[in-house]
């Protein structure tokens, strides 16, 4: 009787039924009875010829492959067992129903199914097959397990969600004994709402779209968070996003809830007119939904000034109101920090974490993605530090500069962005500057890594890039810029992390300005602005090192900052929900 344990196979290629390792252990059985004076009788030879055909023509899915010398059964799109139980492949009836159950029921779980989805939405994007599994449970406590499979079988089809309480739950293995039971509620957002959105393009054509606005948690405060106007944009993602947003408020010592919002609509290549039509419409049902000194909006992709200003311009002939859009309604000062303050926040925060390391950012190669509001601000800070930054990308392609830019180049790169144009353009005036088509700049030779465009654009082979490319720490300025895979080489190659949670929360720390203008009148100056989000980021920074040393993760372990501000930003928001009883 051997054990089987649940654990990584091997891949099989071809999509037929293996026997070939029954087989060998069949005539290994029949050796050791030979040497004990048995005989196998015929008739049981038949029954296992007769139970190996069963498997072959019910259970497709399944394979045999030895592992430890053993032969043991495989499931063909995980690669895993069935539950831990023993076999006998030559015994009785009874095993062989013990078996079939075990593998049925690994068939049939939630792990397994989700495993198949997923795979097919990967074939269906053109990305292949995963690799491996998602969820690995050698890394999952019981009770993690249990959390993660209980939100797989309430949103089976909201793969980024899932994705983004995978990534928590495993980091609060340590503190899930006492509170998993509140990790449960707070995994539910408070509201979910979808609405459509018809517009009128120039030419007098009908349009729909759809609307979304997802209240995560209030307990710390008033629902802050952005909105996003794209074409992935779908429940999931913003999902995803507010959970991320209400862990961001609670890591910060300010009284923030989180939440987020957006719609599947393209701004790109659409008039100032069309755009204040549907910010019109988008505003006209959303407005039903939140309330003054209760829901707080911020842009996000797709949402800048432009879209804030129509946005608010219409919620405030609506309702009179002047104080749901702070972030338009802040002084100059406030406004032009505001937007600003994430890329810079990026930027400090790096500088802090190389402190600890004995570097400096001076004359270090950094890749940076994306081209909008966050990668311009961080592009323009890592130049004033000295730092080399080399690339720049949109949707489609990047830019490399092996010079890096400057402060001149700079400005070129944000006119052909304000004008809407390629970054092609760029190389017309630098003509050393090279432009790829369809590609990402993950393997260009790099120190540090800036992922600022949007969510899972590190997969695995470009995780596998950055490590060849010598990148040592990476600084999420999107949220969860990497896929499960490149997660889990980037962990394994020893990269130091820096959790979008603590890193891209400069603008958060805005928010406490921009309440304390609006109430008193008093306007700071934008060195003032600066200097205080430098001192909120060193706070970040050294409460995320706090919070992971107790816990186990000594400063200098390159995961210690994801551990900390995770485990510190869940416990701030649990135990609010537990002191507020049963909300």
């Amino acid at each position: 009787m051997d054990d089987i344990d649940l654990e990584l196979g091997a891949e099989d290629e071809h999509g037929g039924f293996d026997t070939q390792a029954l087989e060998a252990a069949q005539q290994e059985q029949q050796d050791k009875d030979h040497q004990q004076g048995q005989q196998q009788a015929p008739r049981k030879k038949k029954v296992v010829k007769k139970w190996r055909d069963e498997w072959a023509d019910t259970y497709k899915w399944a394979y045999v492959a030895l592992q430890e010398g053993s032969p043991r059964i495989f499931c063909r799109v995980c690669k895993e067992f069935g539950r831990k139980h023993r076999r006998n492949p030559y015994g009785n009836e009874g095993s062989r129903n013990m078996q079939m159950s075990a593998l049925e029921e690994h068939n049939n779980s939630l792990l397994h199914k989700e495993a198949l989805r997923l795979q097919a939405a990967s074939r269906d994007k053109g990305h292949g097959m995963l690799e491996r599994p998602v969820y690995i449970k050698a890394l999952l406590s019981r009770t993690s397990e249990s959390i993660i499979e209980g939100v797989a079988r309430r949103d089976p089809n909201e793969a980024e969600f899932i994705q983004a309480v995978h990534e928590v739950v495993h980091t609060l293995e340590p503190v899930l004994t006492k509170y998993a039971h509140v990790l449960e509620r707070l995994l539910e957002p408070e509201c979910i709402i979808i609405f459509r959105v018809p517009w009128m393009d120039d030419k007098g054509e009908i349009h729909v779209n759809r609307g979304f606005r997802v209240n995560f948690c209030q307990a710390l405060g008033p629902y802050k968070g952005g909105l996003r106007f794209h074409p992935s944009v779908n429940l999931s993602i913003i999902k995803f996003l507010a959970f991320d947003q209400t862990l961001k408020h609670s890591l910060t010592p300010l009284n923030l809830g989180g939440a987020r919002g957006g719609s599947d609509f393209d701004p790109k290549g659409k008039s100032d007119n069309e755009v204040l039509r549907f910010c019109q419409s988008f505003m006209e049902e959303l407005y039903r939904h939140i309330k003054a000194h209760q829901d707080v909006f911020t842009g996000d992709i797709g949402v800048n000034s432009r879209e804030v200003g129509y946005l608010f311009g219409q919620y405030r002939r609506l309702t009179g109101h002047f104080d749901v859009c702070l972030l338009w309604w802040a002084s100059r000062n406030i406004r032009s920090i505001a937007t600003a303050a994430t890329g810079y926040g990026l930027v400090y925060f790096a500088k802090f974490l190389l402190a600890d390391l004995n570097k400096d950012l001076r004359g270090l190669r950094c890749v940076v993605s994306g081209s909008g509001k966050v990668a311009m601000h961080a592009l323009e800070k890592l130049i004033n530090f000295g730092a080399v930054p080399v690339t720049v990308s949109d949707s489609k392609s990047y830019l490399l500069d092996d010079d890096g830019f400057d402060n001149i180049k700079l400005a070129l790169i944000k006119e052909i962005k304000f004008q809407r144009k390629s970054l092609r353009e760029y190389t017309k005036r630098y003509s050393k500057a090279r432009f790829y088509e369809d590609a990402k700049p993950w393997g260009e030779k790099c120190d540090l890594a800036f992922p600022c465009a949007t969510q899972n654009e590190i997969n695995h082979s470009d995780a596998l890039a950055l490590v060849n490319a010598g990148c040592q720490v990476l600084i999420e300025g999107s949220d969860m810029p990497c896929t499960t895979e490149a997660a889990e080489v980037i962990r394994k190659a020893g990269i130091f992390i820096a959790p979008s949670k603590a890193a891209n929360a400069g603008g958060v720390a805005i928010t406490d300005l921009e309440a304390m203008q609006n109430s008193s009148c008093i306007q700071l100056s934008a060195e003032t602005i600066d200097a205080q989000l430098q001192d909120f980021v060193r706070t970040m920074y050294l409460k995320c090192l706090g919070v992971a040393n107790e816990y186990g993760f000594p400063r200098g372990a390159p995961e210690s900052l994801v551990y900390g501000a995770n485990i510190a930003s869940f416990l701030r928001v649990a135990q609010a929900l537990l002191e507020q009883g049963c909300v």
